[in-house]
């Protein structure tokens, strides 16, 4: 007998999209639980540079998968599919939704296409080899290797494109997805013009500022966390940890933090677009993102396309 798969909601797109609101909206019509999809805010700390949605924010709305790791240990794309899987199978046995939501293109497909991960050992002596070298030139390197996933993967993150390397030398690329993912999944994409995503990045930067984010990077220095590990989670605390440093004053700071940001979003764009299972819709239009959700939660698995 076969049955049917489960079904869930993900919800993608662009950094400062709205996408976060957007879940718990869907959360509140349709009884569901939110699983992030961010590979950032499952470090505990990192509040205001991810963006981290606060108690208030969610309205009663279950959120998981944030603040389940230090900041201090990397936190993998295996560890992310192995906690929500088990989230999702949680949320569904209280007869709730499961919304997968984040930004994390590799994490959602991990997760929700089934990728069969490698088990890959360590490669010490490679890792050793390629530590004193650029993002940029180990981004050069990945994309010798596996051209595909190069395109995809955080290009300013030398631990990821490291990892990236490891895998694809000792496998000749890095893997693909399965063909039997494991769920029923409606794909709902925030589209936005550039013009408009560029001035939520400025107003998101500077309100992360006011509210306190070089005192929250300050502190987990204070804490014990290294510059030199901040510079691997990610833009905010990558350039917050140069400021600190002296390297950069506050408005080459700014200047070059929203600039890479905004490059960033371009590339989640870039990377969301080749989904063809993806309907995009504009932030607010809650009414037709609703109506489609809808429609496919209520389809019989015969019916299902």
């Amino acid at each position: 007998m076969i049955f049917p798969k489960p079904k869930i909601v993900v919800i993608v797109g662009p950094t400062a999209s709205g996408k976060s609101d957007l879940a718990v909206l869907m959360g509140r019509k349709f009884s569901g639980e939110v699983v992030s999809a961010d590979s950032r805010q499952v470090y505990r700390g990192l509040n205001i540079g991810t963006g981290k949605i606060t108690p208030d924010e969610m309205l009663g709305i279950p959120h998981h998968l944030l603040d389940v790791a230090s900041a201090e240990d990397v936190f993998t794309v295996s560890d992310y599919k192995q906690l929500a899987q088990v989230a999702i199978s949680e949320i569904i046995e209280r007869n709730n939704l499961p919304i997968i939501c984040g930004g994390t293109g590799f994490y959602i497909q991990a997760l929700v296409d089934g990728i069969e991960l490698p088990n890959v050992p360590p490669n010490e002596r490679l890792r050793e080899s390629l530590e004193p070298f650029s993002a940029s030139a180990l981004y050069e390197k990945l994309k010798e290797l596996d051209s595909e996933f190069a395109d995809i993967v955080d290009r300013n993150n030398p631990h990821r494109l490291i990892r990236a390397i490891e895998i694809a030398t000792a496998l000749g690329h890095v893997p693909k997805i399965t063909s039997d993912p494991p769920y029923d999944a409606c794909f709902v994409g925030i589209s936005t013009d550039l013009y408009t995503l560029r001035e939520r990045i400025h107003t998101r930067l500077l309100s992360r500022i006011e509210s306190g984010m070089i005192d929250e990077v300050k502190m987990l220095h204070e804490g014990g966390l290294s510059f030199k590990r901040m510079d691997s989670l990610g833009l905010e605390y990558r350039y917050v940890a140069r400021h600190l440093e002296g390297k950069l004053d506050l408005e080459e700071m700014l200047t070059q933090l929203e600039n890479e940001i905004f490059q960033y979003a371009k590339r989640q764009f870039t990377w969301f677009k080749r989904d063809g299972r993806i309907s995009w819709f504009e932030k607010d239009d809650s009414r037709g993102i609703s109506e489609y959700a809808e429609k496919h939660l209520n389809k019989k698995p015969a019916d299902a396309g």
